[in-house]
């Protein structure tokens, strides 16, 4: 299964859209860029390897593996988008402005429930991500 990411980024954050086969999912925000830097930059482009986990902390939520230079990123819900984001994407039903969203337990559900839809068939699960810079 491919989801596919296609954001922008700004100055104060990174908003994107996910994609299943040219439908769409959800929004999603991120931290802006900042070189990749562990807990305060959303993940370079690329492609990658997701895994659905399960923690006390963050309940049911997906691993993005093998992202160059940082390990546990996650796809997860968040109550306060910006400073317990801690690098993870963040799916959102609305976006509310840059690097904001309502709604992400919602949208976080949208998408475990169409990686469940197709978790039978045994193929692995890969997230695309591409990117533009607005300036802004």
């Amino acid at each position: 299964m491919d989801l596919f990411l296609y954001r922008t980024h700004f100055r104060a954050g990174t908003n994107g859209m996910l994609f299943h086969k040219q439908h769409f999912i959800c929004f999603c925000v991120e931290l802006p860029w900042r070189c990749n830097e562990e807990n305060t930059s959303c993940i370079p482009d690329g492609v990658y390897e997701m895994e659905r986990c399960y923690s006390l902390e963050f309940g049911h939520h997906i691993r993005v593996k093998k992202v160059p230079e940082r390990c546990g990123i996650l796809f997860r819900c968040a109550i306060a988008l910006g400073n317990d984001s801690s690098g993870a994407i963040i799916p959102t039903l609305q976006l509310e402005g840059i690097g904001k969203g309502s709604g992400s337990k919602e949208a976080l559900h949208k998408v475990l429930m169409r990686m469940e839809a197709v978790r039978s068939e045994g193929k692995s699960f890969f997230l695309t991500v591409e990117s533009v810079h607005s300036g802004r």
